[in-house]
């Protein structure tokens, strides 16, 4: 009996263990994804505007700058980022009181604000190196073309599609006729004849509340 308690409790206590915390160097990963994503969505806008708006030829070299700008620009957002919480890991550092919301911090929270800390100037080191590497900023640019022109054959494609769509070139345009058909049967149109009844019922009854009273015989208990 005394074991099972002691496995119980030994259960319960692993379920109550916090998970492990990210390794820096993922959480520094994971920074320079998001930031080389936002780098590649800013050229991809770029490029749809200059090249399909304004009738533009497509050049690497040409957007070679803007990529570069865009870099420095997220490196700058991170340094930011690791001063303010540096200034908030120092302030923490002298408060050992209980906290009073989610950013109240305290000196229990120094770790994790170093590690904040860490990482922001760890991203904008490595964007900062991107920025000035020719070929990084030349496949930033490359894999934005390929965003750009995708986006385009999908309006393309889905625009041809339903200007030319006809019945005879959908397979499966029967079955999904018969389907659609029932639909229409079964919940549609029901439902459009309780949506009129409604309606009918509620005029009915405006006019029943709006019509004068018909004369009746006088109360006369009223007249004593």
């Amino acid at each position: 009996m005394a074991d099972t308690m002691r496995g119980d409790r030994t259960d319960r206590t692993r379920s109550w263990r916090r998970p492990k915390q990210m390794k820096l160097a993922d959480m520094v990963g994971e920074g320079v994804y998001v930031a080389s994503a936002a780098t590649r969505l800013t050229l991809k806008n770029t490029i749809l505007v200059e090249i399909l708006a304004h009738g533009e030829d497509f050049a690497v070299e040409r957007f070679l700058p803007e990529a570069r700008d865009v870099l420095l620009s997220l490196a700058d957002e991170a340094q930011a980022d690791a001063a303010r919480v540096e200034s908030e890991r120092k302030r923490a550092s002298r408060r050992h009181t209980d906290s009073y919301g989610t950013h109240d911090y305290r000196s229990r929270d120094v770790r994790n604000l170093r590690r904040r800390q860490r990482q922001s100037e760890q991203v904008a080191q490595v964007l900062r190196e991107r920025a000035e590497d020719p070929e990084e900023l030349r496949k930033l640019v490359e894999d934005a073309r390929e965003a750009a022109w995708s986006e385009v054959e999908r309006n393309i494609d889905s625009a041809l599609r339903i200007e030319a769509a006809r019945p005879d070139l959908e397979p499966d345009y029967a079955k999904l006729r018969d389907a659609r058909m029932q639909s229409l049967r079964l919940v549609d149109l029901p439902r459009l004849a309780a949506h009129r009844r409604r309606n009918a019922q509620g005029a009915a009854g405006e006019l029943a509340a709006a019509a004068p009273a018909k004369p009746g015989r006088a109360d006369l208990s009223e007249l004593e």
